[in-house]
């Protein structure tokens, strides 16, 4: 096997983004091989710009029968379909790439990873942020003890403004039917999965949700989250797409300084001796310990959605390791689960989460959802009416 052939479900915004870098050979040794989705217009693109060599398929019943074109799959649906479609690949023996999030719940993701260990194959997914050089160095400084013992981590990332037509451009979107979160599962599955890269699992979590807040809808669009690790760490991560101009700040305090990243830079205040150390022996009253501010040097890079494709086909092809492994997946979402589920029961959640008891909270939201009343009044609209 010297290229892998690859078929995208779900060419929208992301799948069409992949199609075209990989049809125009962005990925070395992957080609595109077909392409599935369920709109009409969307295939018709797919033929007029990708030409008659890229399969085309309008179901994945259809899609998944002619399973003999391609070796891997790539998932870029709507969140719920997520981890069954990517079951379905596993099934087939098929490599999977899906895109972030994993899925919209926990128990819905451990299946699919279960699916993944029993196929045996490659299984990634877009944590694309990854392969950003400037987090690379920032978890390389904590995890190496550059910093000391980590005592906080503060994340305000509220530069996700969106308006009030992006929220109306589908009748999924921004509904707990349709897309199943707002901010957290939408925006913010990048730096939900930094966050527990770089810094681990916390231990529990006391969160506080607004749902509609900025918008004329039923999910998420400002949150503020504490949590508490078992080592006495703490975490903060505050995000909104409400707030413009907006804020990307990530600040992690150790006992030998302080690291922040913000407006692609890296800054490291760096204490000269152990804050500890220097509590333990300093007798001069208001001293601190002396202070270096350091420029830490990183190359910026793009491409870094085609960098995560590049290592799922080095990976097959050669036995790359994954520099986002799709097990991974269930990590980030997990926070965002027992962020939700605090936001919901007013109380601390502990992790691992009850996921029986978020699935219950999960289901009274979608019972109540107005993805279907959105779907009925879109259907009027298209046929010229006016209720």
């Amino acid at each position: 096997m010297d290229k892998v052939r690859i078929g995208i479900i779900g060419i929208g915004n992301m799948g069409t983004s992949h199609a075209r870098e990989i049809f125009s050979k962005k990925v070395k040794n992957m080609e595109l091989a077909a392409v599935c989705d369920t709109n009409p217009e969307r295939l018709e693109w797919a033929k007029n710009e990708l030409g008659d060599e890229i399969s085309c398929f309008e179901t994945d019943k259809a899609f998944f029968a002619a399973n003999n074109l391609y070796d891997a799959v790539c998932i870029a649906t709507p969140h719920y379909e997520h981890p069954r479609l990517a079951i379905e690949a596993f099934k087939l023996g098929k490599h999977v790439m899906v895109e972030k999030p994993a899925g919209v719940y926990t128990k819905q993701v451990a299946e699919m990873n279960m699916a993944a260990e029993k196929a045996g194959t490659v299984f990634s997914i877009m944590y694309n942020q990854r392969a950003n050089p400037m987090y690379q160095k920032v978890r390389e400084l904590v995890q190496s003890g550059e910093l000391g013992k980590i005592k906080r981590m503060v994340w305000i990332i509220t530069d996700w403004y969106r308006s009030q037509s992006y929220h109306d451009s589908s009748t999924w979107r921004s509904t707990w039917s349709g897309e199943g979160g707002g901010v957290l599962l939408n925006q913010d599955p990048h730096q939900l999965d930094l966050w527990q890269w770089i810094m681990g699992m916390p231990e529990r979590i006391r969160a506080f949700a607004y749902f509609g807040k900025y918008y004329n809808i039923e999910v998420d669009d400002d949150v503020t989250a504490y949590a508490e690790y078992a080592d006495g760490k703490t975490a903060t991560f505050i995000t909104s797409t409400g707030e413009a101009p907006g804020t990307n700040r990530l600040e992690i305090s150790g006992s030998m300084g302080k690291l922040v990243l913000e407006n692609n830079m890296i800054t490291f205040w760096r204490n000269r001796v152990d804050e500890r150390e220097f509590n333990r022996t300093y007798t001069g009253g208001f001293g601190r310990p002396e202070c270096w501010k350091c420029e830490i040097p990183t190359v910026v890079k793009t491409g870094q959605h085609m960098a995560i494709f590049q290592n799922f086909t080095d990976c097959i092809l050669n036995g790359t390791p994954l520099l986002a492994p799709g097990k991974e997946g269930i990590l980030g979402l997990e926070i965002s689960n027992a962020i939700h589920l605090s936001s919901w029961t007013d109380n601390w959640v502990n992790l691992p989460i009850d996921e029986d008891l978020f699935y219950e909270k999960l289901q009274e939201k979608i019972k109540n959802s107005t993805f279907q009343k959105k779907q009925v009044k879109a259907k009027v609209l298209d046929v010229g009416g006016t209720h």
